[in-house]
């Protein structure tokens, strides 16, 4: 399976889905999600094979998210506007994004990743 990691190097998160990847020999492509942010076509296609809301898509923790107030915009946005927002800039997105054939992950949550990247006997 051929998987994409968009990440921010500096985000503990990412570090230590990177290093839970590489302990379990999983193959990976990084892409800085910061220098290189998904566009709106990429989330779109990815948030459809993801089955997961829009709303997991948002980095909610960031300081950005925080300062544009989204807690209060994006539930009158449209899902068009939500990805061309999160289009904008890589800080708005969930990292790590983990973009594979048949498979999408916001954020690490390690017993989801052994299931979804069909690792169950880790």
């Amino acid at each position: 399976m051929s998987l994409t990691v968009l990440c921010y190097k500096k985000c503990t998160t990412c570090q230590k889905a990177l290093k839970w990847l590489d302990e379990n020999g999983i193959k990976y492509t990084e892409r800085p999600i910061k220098e290189k942010n998904p566009t709106a076509e990429e989330l779109k296609e990815w948030f459809e094979k993801s089955g997961l809301p829009l709303k997991r898509f948002f980095n909610t923790s960031g300081n950005l998210y925080k300062e544009l107030a989204l807690k209060d915009k994006l539930p009158h946005m449209s899902q068009e506007e939500q990805f061309a927002l999160l289009a904008t800039d890589g800080m708005l997105v969930k990292r790590p994004l983990v973009v594979g054939e048949g498979v999408v992950l916001t954020g690490f949550k390690e017993s989801e990743w052994k299931e979804k990247l069909g690792q169950e006997n880790l």
